[in-house]
């Protein structure tokens, strides 16, 4: 390799390497489920065995998301066992390939290596994207599948982009709240006819359709699954199963301890707790072990800003690059709002989180034009990496004393 491409992909190969690591190390820590991998962990370890959700018990067991995710996570568990490690490492090797992702869309709507690398680094420097790599959930299957179609727009693999949200959403239905706004990114509506639509509709609406049905094939080829005989053939079945899945969403509306209304996620009004313990041997009168799902705070607190100019910015130049942005933010954020009697988490900002990063990115390329912006965004990624160690015990379980963790609750509403 010439000099001249090991000073090109130096940089990002360090900071895969950084994210990687952090995402693998210590990754069976701490034992047992933790938070929602009581469900997903164990129903990975069914469809992996059965081919379908069962319980300890052998009975069908009614779930309320698609299987991608779940199958991803038994992935993991069949090559490593159903431990710790096999429950979370493919969450750690799809978060980490989601920094690379980020640099080749941020590449690609920029033409920046500078930008690029800006953009890796950020994300492999957010603390809910750290935690959400270390934990066997769903939501960075989906924040992954979000990225990657939008990057398949960006190389104008439109076919393949309908296939990803299709993953997207047989990851979770959300992933299907983007499909309105991946049509309206790839129609120029001056020059469209009528078989533009109906190609469109093909690739974000029938292509999309068809990968989630293809997704359950494990219920429709085995008898055993969750109202599999509920109806006269699968398909009526499978239409009863998923009305009650709407159902169980829809009346979903239980207080909980870390809910956290949508308004609340950019400023990280109430992050979700997944583990805390007060460990009886430690050096200090009293520790505190916890996972915290949360998002390094000087990153999103800023991308708050960033949001507003790349708005500001698209009102008063309306160019592609801020609608591709804006358009990721909207489809992962605004229909939320929608649902405001439902019991919502912050964890599930995840998704946005790489158009957050990207109208940094954004407004970091407008402020180029700048005398000495680069020393700027230099420092800013300084004090992002500072604020992300400082809260880095509580981000992966380690122990430290407990005035140290009371230090790191900057609001009552962190506890």
């Amino acid at each position: 390799m010439s000099k001249s491409r090991l000073r090109q992909y130096a940089p990002i190969s360090l900071i895969i390497g950084f994210a990687l690591s952090l995402r693998l190390w210590r990754l069976s820590a701490p034992s047992g489920y933790i938070f929602d991998e009581v469900y997903y962990a164990k129903n990975a370890n069914s469809l992996i065995s059965h081919g379908v959700e069962l319980n300890e018990q052998m009975n069908a067991e009614f779930v309320v998301h698609p299987p991608v995710g779940k199958w991803l996570i038994g992935i993991g568990i069949k090559l490593f066992g159903n431990n710790e490690f096999g429950w979370r490492v493919i969450a750690a090797l799809v978060g980490t390939a989601s920094v690379l992702m980020i640099y080749l869309v941020a590449q690609r709507l920029f033409n920046s290596a500078f930008l690029s690398n800006t953009a890796a680094a950020l994300m492999a420097l957010d603390g809910l994207h750290l935690v959400m790599s270390r934990v066997a959930l769903l939501d960075i299957f989906l924040m992954f599948f979000i990225l990657l179609a939008f990057y398949l727009i960006l190389t104008n693999n439109l076919w393949a982009s309908g296939v990803v949200i299709g993953l997207a959403g047989a990851t979770k239905w959300s992933g299907f709240f983007l499909i309105p706004l991946l049509i309206l990114l790839t129609i120029n509506f001056k020059n469209a006819n009528i078989f533009v639509y109906i190609k469109r509709i093909a690739q974000f609406v029938l292509v999309p359709s068809l990968v989630y049905l293809v997704s359950w094939s494990g219920w429709i080829i085995t008898s055993s699954g969750w109202a599999r005989s509920s109806g006269s053939n699968f398909l009526s079945s499978l239409w009863n199963y998923h009305l009650e899945i709407l159902n169980f969403h829809q009346g979903l509306t239980e207080k909980h301890s870390y809910a956290a209304n949508p308004w609340s996620w950019l400023v990280i009004g109430r992050p979700t707790s997944f583990y805390y313990e007060n460990p009886g041997n430690c050096a200090a009168a009293s520790c505190s072990q916890e996972i915290l799902a949360i998002g390094t705070p000087v990153l999103w607190w800023f991308g708050v800003f960033a949001i507003a100019i790349t708005f500001g910015l698209f009102l008063t130049k309306g160019d592609r690059v801020s609608a591709f942005i804006l358009a990721g933010i909207a489809g992962t954020y605004l229909p939320w709002f929608l649902f405001q009697s439902r019991t919502m988490f912050y964890f599930y900002a995840i998704s946005i989180l790489p158009f957050l990063i990207l109208a940094l990115i954004y407004t970091f390329n407008w402020a180029m034009n700048f005398k000495d912006s680069k020393k700027f965004i230099y420092g800013f990624i300084f004090l992002v990496a500072l604020n992300f160690l400082y809260f880095l015990p509580i981000l992966i379980g380690v122990e430290i004393p407990y005035s140290q963790w009371l230090a790191r609750m900057w609001f009552p509403s962190w506890i």
